[in-house]
Protein backbone atom coordinates (compact mmCIF):
# COMPACT_ATOMS: atom_id res chain seq x y z
CA UNK A 1 0.00 0.00 0.00
CA UNK A 2 1.35 3.41 -0.99
CA UNK A 3 1.00 5.99 1.76
CA UNK A 4 1.79 9.69 1.75
CA UNK A 5 3.30 10.92 5.00
CA UNK A 6 3.07 14.63 5.76
CA UNK A 7 6.38 15.79 7.17
CA UNK A 8 8.70 18.66 7.93
CA UNK A 9 12.25 19.15 6.66
CA UNK A 10 13.59 18.06 10.08
CA UNK A 11 12.05 14.60 9.54
CA UNK A 12 14.58 13.96 6.78
CA UNK A 13 17.32 13.62 9.41
CA UNK A 14 15.48 10.99 11.49
CA UNK A 15 16.52 7.33 11.45
CA UNK A 16 12.96 6.43 10.38
CA UNK A 17 9.66 8.20 9.93
CA UNK A 18 7.68 8.09 13.17
CA UNK A 19 4.17 6.66 13.21
CA UNK A 20 1.64 9.35 12.35
CA UNK A 21 -1.51 10.20 10.48
CA UNK A 22 -0.89 9.84 6.76
CA UNK A 23 -2.94 9.64 3.57
CA UNK A 24 -3.61 6.85 1.10
CA UNK A 25 -6.14 5.37 -1.28
CA UNK A 26 -8.62 3.82 1.15
CA UNK A 27 -11.84 1.84 0.67
CA UNK A 28 -13.76 5.01 1.65
CA UNK A 29 -11.99 7.01 -1.05
CA UNK A 30 -12.63 4.29 -3.63
CA UNK A 31 -16.34 4.23 -2.78
CA UNK A 32 -16.52 8.04 -2.98
CA UNK A 33 -15.09 7.94 -6.53
CA UNK A 34 -16.21 4.68 -8.14
CA UNK A 35 -14.63 3.93 -11.48
CA UNK A 36 -11.54 6.09 -10.90
CA UNK A 37 -8.15 4.49 -11.46
CA UNK A 38 -5.73 3.89 -8.59
CA UNK A 39 -3.45 6.55 -10.04
CA UNK A 40 -6.28 9.10 -10.14
CA UNK A 41 -7.23 8.26 -6.55
CA UNK A 42 -3.66 8.81 -5.38
CA UNK A 43 -3.93 12.51 -6.31
CA UNK A 44 -6.34 13.53 -3.52
CA UNK A 45 -4.35 11.42 -1.02
CA UNK A 46 -1.11 13.15 -2.04
CA UNK A 47 -2.72 16.62 -1.92
CA UNK A 48 -4.19 15.92 1.51
CA UNK A 49 -0.71 14.99 2.75
CA UNK A 50 0.68 18.25 1.35
CA UNK A 51 -2.06 20.20 3.15
CA UNK A 52 -1.35 18.32 6.37
CA UNK A 53 2.36 19.03 5.99
CA UNK A 54 1.59 22.74 5.86
CA UNK A 55 -0.44 22.41 9.06
CA UNK A 56 2.55 20.76 10.80
CA UNK A 57 4.93 23.62 10.10
CA UNK A 58 5.95 26.22 12.66
CA UNK A 59 7.66 29.56 12.15
CA UNK A 60 11.03 27.95 12.95
CA UNK A 61 10.74 25.21 10.28
CA UNK A 62 12.12 25.46 6.76
CA UNK A 63 9.28 27.06 4.73
CA UNK A 64 8.60 24.01 2.58
CA UNK A 65 5.91 21.36 2.61
CA UNK A 66 7.31 17.83 2.67
CA UNK A 67 5.46 14.68 1.60
CA UNK A 68 7.16 11.31 1.89
CA UNK A 69 5.76 8.51 -0.28
CA UNK A 70 6.31 5.00 1.06
CA UNK A 71 5.12 1.49 0.39
CA UNK A 72 3.96 -0.34 3.51
CA UNK A 73 2.15 -3.61 4.12
CA UNK A 74 -0.94 -1.88 5.47
CA UNK A 75 -2.23 1.20 7.23
CA UNK A 76 -5.45 1.43 9.18
CA UNK A 77 -8.05 3.85 7.80
CA UNK A 78 -8.87 6.62 10.24
CA UNK A 79 -12.42 7.20 11.36
CA UNK A 80 -12.43 10.93 10.62
CA UNK A 81 -14.10 12.87 7.85
CA UNK A 82 -11.14 12.70 5.46
CA UNK A 83 -11.55 9.54 3.34
CA UNK A 84 -7.79 9.49 2.59
CA UNK A 85 -6.58 9.54 6.20
CA UNK A 86 -4.85 6.46 7.61
CA UNK A 87 -2.89 5.67 10.73
CA UNK A 88 0.60 4.90 9.46
CA UNK A 89 3.10 2.77 11.34
CA UNK A 90 6.72 3.77 11.83
CA UNK A 91 8.27 3.65 8.36
CA UNK A 92 11.90 2.76 7.67
CA UNK A 93 13.69 4.72 4.96
CA UNK A 94 14.03 1.45 3.02
CA UNK A 95 10.24 1.59 2.40
CA UNK A 96 10.35 5.16 1.08
CA UNK A 97 10.12 5.57 -2.69
CA UNK A 98 10.19 9.35 -3.05
CA UNK A 99 10.23 12.66 -1.25
CA UNK A 100 8.26 15.67 -2.47
CA UNK A 101 8.97 19.27 -1.41
CA UNK A 102 8.24 22.83 -2.42
CA UNK A 103 11.03 24.26 -4.57
CA UNK A 104 13.58 25.45 -1.98
CA UNK A 105 14.94 27.99 -4.50
CA UNK A 106 11.54 29.59 -5.08
CA UNK A 107 11.36 32.65 -2.86
CA UNK A 108 7.71 33.29 -3.71
CA UNK A 109 6.76 29.76 -2.66
CA UNK A 110 8.67 30.17 0.61
CA UNK A 111 6.89 33.47 1.26
CA UNK A 112 3.50 31.83 0.66
CA UNK A 113 4.33 28.96 3.00
CA UNK A 114 5.57 31.38 5.69
CA UNK A 115 2.39 33.44 5.38
CA UNK A 116 0.24 30.31 5.53
CA UNK A 117 2.07 29.14 8.65
CA UNK A 118 1.29 32.55 10.10
CA UNK A 119 -2.42 31.97 9.55
CA UNK A 120 -3.03 33.67 6.19
CA UNK A 121 -5.84 31.64 4.59
CA UNK A 122 -5.30 33.09 1.11
CA UNK A 123 -1.62 32.15 1.27
CA UNK A 124 -2.59 28.66 2.43
CA UNK A 125 -4.87 28.24 -0.58
CA UNK A 126 -2.21 29.63 -2.93
CA UNK A 127 0.43 27.29 -1.48
CA UNK A 128 -1.94 24.40 -2.12
CA UNK A 129 -1.85 25.25 -5.82
CA UNK A 130 1.95 24.91 -6.03
CA UNK A 131 3.45 21.73 -7.43
CA UNK A 132 5.88 19.86 -5.23
CA UNK A 133 9.22 18.74 -6.65
CA UNK A 134 10.02 15.02 -6.80
CA UNK A 135 13.20 13.59 -5.26
CA UNK A 136 14.28 9.96 -5.19
CA UNK A 137 14.85 8.60 -1.69
CA UNK A 138 18.56 8.25 -2.55
CA UNK A 139 18.67 12.08 -2.61
CA UNK A 140 17.48 12.37 1.01
CA UNK A 141 20.82 13.51 2.44
CA UNK A 142 21.31 16.07 -0.32
CA UNK A 143 17.77 17.34 0.24
CA UNK A 144 18.27 17.44 4.00
CA UNK A 145 21.37 19.63 3.59
CA UNK A 146 19.60 21.82 1.05
CA UNK A 147 16.71 22.47 3.43
CA UNK A 148 18.83 22.96 6.57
Amino acid sequence: MRIYLPARAADLAADSIAARAAHAVTPALRSAYPGESEEDLEVPAFLAAADTSLALLTATDAPVRVVIAADVGAAEPARGEDPTEVSAPEVPWSAVVSIHVDDPDDGEAAALVRAAVGGDEEASEAAGELDLLWFDVTERELLRRLLA
